[in-house]
């Protein structure tokens, strides 16, 4: 084969792998426009729909917020830094749906029962709940305090219950048998760490959004709870700044900082669960980061 044969037919062999490739990308495009479609058609469901987000002024609320908003839904953003949520209300103001944000303590009971009042008589009710505020407490058992324990308590828990029961009343009042709520809880909710209060409030989310859902059926409600248990993600709530002195080692704290989940894998999670249809219940969904590590006792975990 001359040498100039041979030039022409790997000249043929790369356009012909080039037009294969490109055929395959075409392929794949496709696919996740597709994909991306499907999820989309699914929640046009929702679109012009009240959802509530607790917690919205930051990290995985603001996401939430944000992302719920681009899908079309009236969203409604409780939390104390009210001016956060204002300013994200400015920020997605020609997306889809829309933001209103409003002041509320979720530690104090008149600020929920508040909210919810100004939510039915301006939006007509509730569809969707996401029980996101929380706060994090270190406090060890033997040194904690009475005080500690019961500022988590009041707001991982007492407030998640008490915004439970006002959003059933308008999903019920509004007739909204697709009404969803999404507890999002922890992982630390499934396994005993060394953040004993925080771990405790955890333990108590899960065993009442199992047993909200139990509440519900024996009513006849197709209202469906989910247990969103998401493993450690880049928020103000995660001590970042803190995993030095864990005595945890500088490849893990990097991997950490690099790898760590991020409030919009969550949010596209709640994407998710409002994306399928309503007879299909999912009691627990557990997000985790693809990797594990290892806290000392008494620290953050064991």
């Amino acid at each position: 084969m001359t040498g100039e044969k041979c030039s022409r037919l790997c000249h043929y062999n790369i356009v012909a792998l080039e037009n294969e490739m490109s055929s395959r990308i075409s392929d794949i495009n496709k696919v996740i426009y597709a994909v991306t479609k499907s999820v989309e058609t699914k929640m046009d469901k929702w679109q012009g729909r009240v959802a509530v987000v607790t917690g919205a002024s930051a990290g995985i609320g603001e996401e939430i917020a944000r992302e719920l908003v681009k899908q079309g839904l009236v969203v409604v953003g409780l939390a104390r830094r009210v001016e956060r949520v204002q300013e994200l209300s400015k920020e997605l103001g020609k997306e889809k749906g829309k933001l209103h944000a409003l002041k509320a303590d979720l530690r104090n009971e008149q600020d929920i029962l508040d909210a919810f009042s100004w939510i039915e008589q301006n939006l007509g009710g509730v569809d969707v709940l996401v029980n996101n505020a929380g706060a994090l407490a270190v406090d060890t058992i033997t040194e904690g305090t009475r005080e500690a324990f019961r500022s988590v308590l009041e707001l991982n828990v007492l407030g998640l219950t008490s915004c439970s029961r006002e959003a059933v009343k308008l999903m019920k009042k509004k007739g909204a048998d697709d009404g969803v709520i999404i507890n999002v809880n922890s992982v630390a909710g499934q396994k005993v760490m060394g953040i004993p209060f925080y771990t405790a409030t955890k333990f108590a989310v899960r065993s009442l959004s199992e047993a909200l859902n139990k509440e519900l059926r024996a009513a006849g409600s197709k209202i469906r709870v989910t247990n969103l248990s998401p493993g450690a993600v880049k928020t103000d709530i995660f001590p970042m700044d803190k995993l030095a002195t864990l005595k945890i080692s500088a490849e893990a704290i990097k991997q950490m900082e690099t790898e760590i989940l991020l409030p919009s894998d969550i949010a596209e999670s709640v994407v998710y669960i409002l994306s399928t249809d309503k007879r299909v219940y999912i009691p627990e969904l557990t997000i985790q980061q693809n990797f594990e590590v290892r806290f000392n006792p008494g620290d953050l975990s064991t």
